[in-house]
């Protein structure tokens, strides 16, 4: 995995974009990726309007649609009776949000290859820092050109870029990229890209701010960008200037590398509540070796282990212990978890949630006794061989016995 990356806020006067600004920030979003990552195994909808998140008679909303789906004005976050009334033809598939995280995480793994700062914002969208990485892959365009192609050639799932001098101006780019496609911003033409757009298109003008501009008759960041700062604080105060600011294509943020997470964690929500003992071991070993797994790939060992349940009825507790040696052997958390499970669960009362937590992270196992050297030795390579095939197949394709139900568990229902 590529070292992560985040944005602060600059806190000194912000400068206008000049033609000498380097265009080296590079969105990249994945086109429609829920239905993407399910069109990879089923190929014979390509071409129909699919939508995820649920089957149209549900209460849900729709989590991602295809371009086919989106053309009869089915959208993100609508809820899925209205998207069937609008696309009566449309194939409504349940979303599966583990397997959409292992693509995010191969996408991940692509995009480090071309930078070593990566913001993975979301699970379909991530920032490319492509400062000094001229030697290597050439000037920022051809490398954001290389970086998509890489991204489709080796997933097989389509994706947009923007290249722009600033985070704001990327975003708004790869939108107009899609779908498959790639937009440059130079510098210095940062205002002029911008704008023609709807003062919508500007990240971080929702539905009151977009009220609240037109009202003053302001629709389009041209015309936003015609007014006067001092009128902008005046109506919007401190807002005001990050208005007159995000019209210019000014960003507010820069990059800072956050490489070391404090945590590393993995849930998951049950489409029903249950109390099926076997369902719910099998679910935190999976959890459990998945948390271990993204352990192992960025090089950290961990001593802390935190449960989390929830309950029907939305109470939510957690459990942590910490164990005597730093590991990333997910046989030491898994045995952790199992007596925190043991310990928080009376065996009666109905789940929502489970999720396991690992923390307290060190780039080293102090070597102590606990585990005898050929153990340690068999295990860690038990381990890797089970990473490199789980990079190779999928991390669903390799799994202890306890994660795979009740066909592949033992009689206690956890891998020893």
């Amino acid at each position: 995995m590529p070292k992560l990356a985040q944005f602060r806020a600059k806190h000194e006067s912000l400068p206008a974009a000049s033609p000498d600004s380097a265009t080296s920030v590079l969105h990249v979003d994945m086109d429609a990726f829920f239905v993407s990552v399910e069109l990879l195994t089923r190929p014979e909808l390509k071409g129909l309007p699919v939508i995820v998140g649920g089957q149209r008679d549900q209460r849900g909303v729709v989590t991602s649609a295809s371009y086919e789906a989106r053309r009869f004005g089915v959208h993100s976050a609508m809820p899925l009776r209205t998207a069937a009334k609008l696309c009566p033809d449309g194939v409504f598939l349940d979303g599966h949000h583990d397997l959409y995280a292992e693509w995010s995480d191969r996408v991940a793994t692509v995009l480090g290859k071309y930078s070593p700062i990566v913001e993975m914002a979301s699970i379909d969208e991530a920032y490319l820092d492509l400062t000094g990485t001229e030697r290597m892959h050439g000037p920022p365009l051809c490398a954001a050109h290389k970086v998509l192609r890489d991204i489709t050639s080796t997933t097989g799932l389509p994706c947009s870029g923007g290249l722009g001098s600033a985070r704001l101006v990327a975003k708004v780019a790869s939108d107009q990229a899609k779908p498959r496609g790639l937009v440059w911003v130079p510098g210095g033409s940062e205002g002029a890209f911008l704008a023609p757009l709807s003062v919508r298109r500007i990240p971080g003008i929702g539905r009151v701010t977009e009220a609240a501009l037109k009202a003053l008759g302001i629709e389009t960041v041209a015309q936003l960008q015609a007014v006067p700062l001092e009128r902008l604080e005046r109506e919007f105060g401190r807002w005001g200037t990050a208005l007159c600011h995000k019209a210019r294509g000014i960003d507010s943020y820069e990059f800072f590398i956050d490489a070391e997470p404090k945590s590393i964690s993995h849930n998951r929500t049950f489409g029903e509540d249950t109390d099926d003992r076997g369902e719910l071991e099998s679910t935190l070993s999976f959890l459990c070796q998945k948390a271990s797994k993204r352990l192992r790939d960025a090089g950290l060992y961990a001593r802390t282990v935190t449960l989390t349940l929830r309950y029907a009825d939305f109470t939510t507790f957690t459990r942590s212990h910490s164990i005597a040696e730093p590991s990333s052997l997910d046989s030491m958390f898994l045995k952790t978890v199992r007596e925190l499970f043991t310990g928080a669960w009376n065996g009666t009362a109905k789940l929502r949630l489970v999720g396991v937590a690992l923390s307290s992270f060190s780039h080293g196992a102090q070597q102590m006794d606990l585990l005898e050297p050929e153990r340690r030795e068999k295990l860690q390579r038990l381990a890797q061989a089970a990473d490199k095939l789980r990079d190779k197949f999928g991390f669903d394709k390799v799994q202890l016995g306890g994660s795979l139900g009740n066909r592949g568990r033992r009689e206690s229902g956890w891998p020893e």
